[in-house]
């Protein structure tokens, strides 16, 4: 399926609806599933409650969620068109490009916020540097109610979003190692990371679904 063949942007629509999350959750409804639609609404919420939580952008973290899976339900030859591989991994398994391609999708469309666009592309391996917005979405991803699992993720987000990002992303690494299975170069370089500063969680509540 491709979307971005040939976007036209026109500036002053773009201008007026940069922050107008009804106008972009109506050119992303047609390009997802319905079931997909129904969890890219509840990441949205969840992400701008979370976002209001902590003195964020509660607008911006609710479009990024109502953007961050518009490349979800693309074929692998799309993906690997709009999100060239970097490793391996990317070969293997296209599906994880498709954070990637959102942000391509995204930048034909005209979106420029670098915030949103990152914390799109980063939703599928993990936020780099820490980027508050990026937290949230890819905390939202892994928590939001729908999944039926995390909800203590969900619950520790609210009072430390910082704790809650360390509790996904370990239990992604370590559930995907301990059935030896591919974990994403970007994803282990973000814990790499929290291994060298010493913060990967002593205690983890893990759930498989965090695959």
């Amino acid at each position: 399926m491709s979307v971005v063949a040939s976007p036209r942007v026109d500036p002053v629509a773009l201008n007026a609806h940069d922050l107008n999350a009804s106008f972009w959750a109506e050119r992303v409804r047609p390009l997802v599933k319905t079931e997909r639609f129904a969890h890219i609404e509840r990441v949205a919420n969840l992400a701008r409650d979370i976002a209001l939580a902590h003195g964020l952008d509660a607008d911006k973290a609710y479009l990024a969620g109502i953007l961050h899976d518009v490349a979800r339900d693309m074929g692998d030859a799309e993906l690997l068109r709009l999100a060239p591989p970097e490793s391996e991994a990317d070969v293997q398994h296209p599906l994880s490009l498709h954070g990637r391609a959102a942000r391509t999708v995204l930048e034909r469309w005209g979106v420029t916020d670098t915030d949103i666009l990152d914390a799109v592309e980063e939703h599928t391996t993990g936020p780099r540097d820490g980027k508050p917005l990026s937290v949230c979405v890819y905390v939202a991803d892994v928590s939001e109610p729908g999944r039926g699992v995390n909800d203590h993720i969900r619950e520790l987000a609210f009072s430390d979003l910082d704790r809650a990002y360390r509790e996904a992303l370990c239990c992604k690494v370590q559930y995907l190692q301990s059935k030896g299975k591919t974990v994403h170069p970007r994803t282990m370089a973000a814990y790499e990371h929290l291994r060298r500063l010493e913060l990967i969680p002593e205690r983890l509540m893990c759930a498989e679904a965090l695959e």
